[in-house]
């Protein structure tokens, strides 16, 4: 069962992406030849009488794709990839990403009008810190800290960790709270525990949720999605500044015993509990999916975003042969990290 959970949750992704550069190629006049799910033979095909497009299902369950006619820029004929404008083949390959955060806030649609959401709410000050020492209460709402808006509990937490650099400089750091609907604001030093911890001084919990009408639930699927965007783009930053490693990151395998075991932990609470769950996942690999592909590395669509901008920017395109190559090289450094991943989570579910 968590297999093909995990299976579901990876289909669904890949044919939402997918079908973003099927959509806007069809919108801008390009030849779809395949849309399928899956890679390697042909399990189940179509072609449609109308559209001529082949529709298939694929042996191995992971990966999908778009073949579109020309996808190499180099052909010239009606219908193909070449053909169309720099700003069209920009679009299309955009489409995929944006189809991602699409998704994510589909999920969180449902996610936060079935479990609410998070909201800032101090819950305990702590003695002797920097929170009481500003006056802030229990009850209070906080909504800055820093430069960076809060809009949910967890940015608290992610706060003292994203911005470790700045919770332990000694310099003043800005907090704004909601007291009883009246915004203040004071200057605060965070405060070294007796653990290590810098601290603000404040407590509260994620699981302290709030539900409301259709148009807050909107609101905070915006909120939910646009957290899981900054925490994926937050954590490569921390990942190219050496402060993640590798037991820190998961692949393939990694990400399904995730899914199992969160399906194992929630059902005993019910199939609802489980639907919940398996939206966050939905909306974390989603939001990751998404930022990752804009990721200006070749054999990514960021990558073929860049190509693009640096064509237009020429007024000339570039030689296909060059950035064929380019791209292979770039799937050959993608495919060698995923195995080093994939063998490193191997590794760990075996010890």
């Amino acid at each position: 069962m968590n297999i093909l959970i995990a299976i579901l949750i990876f289909s669904i992704l890949i044919l939402f992406h997918e079908f973003g550069h099927f959509l806007f190629a069809r919108l801008c006049g390009v030849t779809v030849i395949e849309f399928s799910l899956g890679m390697g033979p042909r399990l189940l095909s179509h072609v449609s009488k109308k559209s001529g497009v082949r529709y298939s299902w694929k042996l191995l369950p992971f990966g999908g794709s778009c073949q579109m006619k020309g996808e190499d820029e180099s052909d010239e004929s009606e219908g193909a990839f070449g053909r169309a404008k720099v700003w069209q083949r920009a679009l299309i390959i955009a489409a995929g990403p944006v189809f991602n955060f699409i998704l994510a806030f589909v999920c969180s649609i449902f996610l936060v009008a079935g479990a609410g959401y998070d909201p800032p709410v101090v819950l305990d000050v702590t003695e002797g810190f920097p929170a009481e020492q500003a006056g802030i209460e229990k009850g209070d709402v906080i909504i800055r800290l820093g430069s960076s808006p809060i809009f949910l509990y967890r940015d608290i937490s992610d706060f003292t960790l994203f911005h470790h650099d700045q919770m332990t400089s000694g310099k003043r750091m800005k907090i704004v709270w909601k007291h009883n609907g009246e915004k203040k604001s004071a200057y605060i030093i965070p405060k070294k525990s007796d653990d290590g911890r810098y601290l603000i001084g404040i407590s509260g919990t994620s699981m302290y949720r709030q539900t409301g009408d259709p148009f807050t639930t909107i609101r905070y699927a915006f909120i939910e999605t646009g957290y899981w965007i900054r925490t994926t783009v937050n954590s490569l930053g921390m990942l190219f500044k050496g402060g993640v490693t590798l037991d820190d990151v998961s692949g393939p395998v990694g990400i399904v015993k995730t899914i199992g075991d969160t399906y194992e932990e929630s059902r005993s609470d019910g199939a609802f509990y489980v639907w919940l769950n398996m939206l966050q996942i939905c909306i974390l690999l989603s939001a990751n999916l998404g930022v990752m592909n804009l990721i200006p590395f070749p054999a990514l669509d960021g990558g073929r975003l860049l190509f693009l901008i640096i064509e237009g920017v020429r007024r000339k395109k570039i030689d296909p042969k060059v950035e064929a190559a380019v791209n292979y090289a770039g799937f050959i450094v993608l495919m060698g990290l995923i195995v080093l991943i994939m063998v490193h989570d191997t590794g760990k579910l075996l010890s």
